[in-house]
C-alpha cells in the first residue's frame, strides 16, 4: 500500500492542492488575496492557487506529525525575520492562515479537533494514501513509457 512516505512531497501537495480545489472543499477567506504567509515575508505569496497550496501542505504536515496544534505549525512555517542591518531572528508564521486552513480542512472532514490539537481522520488519512497511490503509479510508469518509446526507435 502505498502512503504520503513513498511520494516526494513536492508532487503530492500540487497534487492534493488541485483535488482541493476541483472538490471545492476549502475556499480561500476574502483576506487571502491581500495577507502575508508571515511577519517575516515582505509580499504576499505571488502564486494565485497559494491557499490550497497552503491546505495541502497543512494536510500532509498533520498526516506525518500526528496530533498537531496551531503553534507547532507556525512554527513550521515560519522563517528567518531579517531586520535590516540588524542580526536575523527566527518568526513564527501567521497563525491565521494556519487557523482557517485547518477549519476548513475539519469542515470537510479531513481533520478532526482533539485534546493535543488536530488530528486525521481515516477519510482524510484514506484521500492522502489515494493521492500518493495516483502519483505512484503515475511516476513509474513514466520511465516505463519512455524506455518503450526509447527502444522502439
Amino acid at each position: 500500500m502505498t502512503t504520503v512516505y513513498d511520494v516526494p512531497p513536492h508532487d503530492l501537495i500540487a497534487a492534493v492542492a488541485q483535488e482541493l480545489k476541483a472538490a471545492g472543499k476549502v475556499v480561500p477567506p476574502a483576506w487571502a488575496e491581500f495577507a502575508k504567509t508571515g511577519v517575516n515575508k515582505e509580499m504576499p505569496p505571488t502564486n494565485p492557487d497559494w491557499w490550497f497550496v497552503r491546505c495541502a501542505s497543512v494536510l500532509r504536515r498533520i498526516y506525518i506529525d500526528g496530533p498537531v496544534g496551531v503553534s507547532r505549525l507556525r512554527s513550521f512555517y515560519g522563517g528567518k525575520h531579517r531586520k535590516g542591518v540588524a542580526t536575523g531572528h527566527f518568526n513564527k508564521g501567521s497563525g491565521s492562515v494556519v487557523r482557517e486552513a485547518l477549519q476548513q480542512l475539519e469542515k470537510a472532514g479531513y481533520v478532526k479537533k482533539i485534546k493535543k490539537g488536530r488530528q486525521m481522520t481515516p477519510e482524510g488519512q484514506a484521500f492522502l494514501d489515494d493521492m500518493a497511490h495516483k502519483i505512484r503509479s503515475k511516476i513509474q510508469s513514466s520511465p516505463a513509457q519512455s524506455a518503450a518509446e526509447s527502444v522502439a526507435e
